[in-house]
């Protein structure tokens, strides 16, 4: 059976992380990365390093919406 694991991530401190966090636990996710980090770009975003470093064959990446990932495929791609 694959294991979801869900990554959020708002962009300041002063955002609220909890519908994110709702939404990937409704989907089923047993591990949350969340992060507080600007999404312009990847470098720096610790929680998603360890989240692609971790995530293994078999395993799903839930997000609540695409730019919680990553801005540019670009961007992403040095995250890599």
């Amino acid at each position: 059976m694959s294991s979801l694991c869900g990554y959020a991530r708002v962009s300041t401190t002063d955002w609220d992380l909890s519908v994110q966090r709702e939404a990937l636990k409704a989907a089923g996710c047993s591990i949350i990365h969340e992060e507080r980090k600007t999404g312009n770009v990847a470098a720096g975003r610790t929680k998603l390093r360890t989240l692609l470093d971790s995530i293994r064959k078999g395993e799903s990446l839930i997000l609540t919406r695409i730019d919680r990932l990553t801005h540019s495929i670009a961007d992403l791609q040095i995250a890599m």
